[in-house]
This record gives C-alpha cells, structure tokens and sequence, in this order.
C-alpha cells in the first residue's frame, strides 16, 4: 500500500498535555478499527502548530475519509515515493 505524509494545521497543538493527545490519539484508533485494513497509522510528529502523521493507505481518499470521521483537518495529503537516510549515501 501507498505511505503517505498528512500535514495537519492546529494552533496551538505543542501546548497541549500529555491527556489531551492522548485522547486525540484514541479517537484516531477507534476510526482505524473501523478502517482497518485500509487504512493504517505508523506516528506522528508534533510541532508548535501542525501536525505531521505518516499513514499507510490503499489511497488518498482512505486518508480523508479517516479525517472526516475522526474529525482532524487536513490541509496537504503526499504521497511518499521513497525514503532516505545517512545509509543512503554510504556514511
């Protein structure tokens, strides 16, 4: 299946607790399980007002149907072609 990086605007998102992203998160999983196989939810990367999650899904459609049901934003779904890192270029 396709990976995809979902960048999510939300003021305001570094200040909130551990509980409150917590709570986000079990929403998240509870529209997954009603998704699943579909679509899948590998981590998310938390900044001062976004929200960068890497999802694995049959298709762009999947993604945004998991927000609207979990009622996320999604501002730019893209599609990941290939990762990199520092083996990449032999260090």
């Amino acid at each position: 299946m396709p990976k995809y990086i979902i960048e999510r605007e939300m003021p305001g998102l570094g200040t909130l607790s551990a509980a409150q992203l917590g709570e986000a998160s079990r929403t998240s999983c509870n529209v997954l399980q009603k998704m699943s196989p579909r679509v899948q939810w590998l981590q998310s990367y938390v900044t001062a007002d976004k929200l960068y999650c890497v999802y694995i899904a049959v298709s762009e459609e999947a993604v945004r149907e998991h927000a609207r049901q979990g009622g996320f934003p999604v501002n730019k779904i893209s599609e990941i072609k290939t990762i990199i890192d520092p083996v990449t270029g032999g260090a």
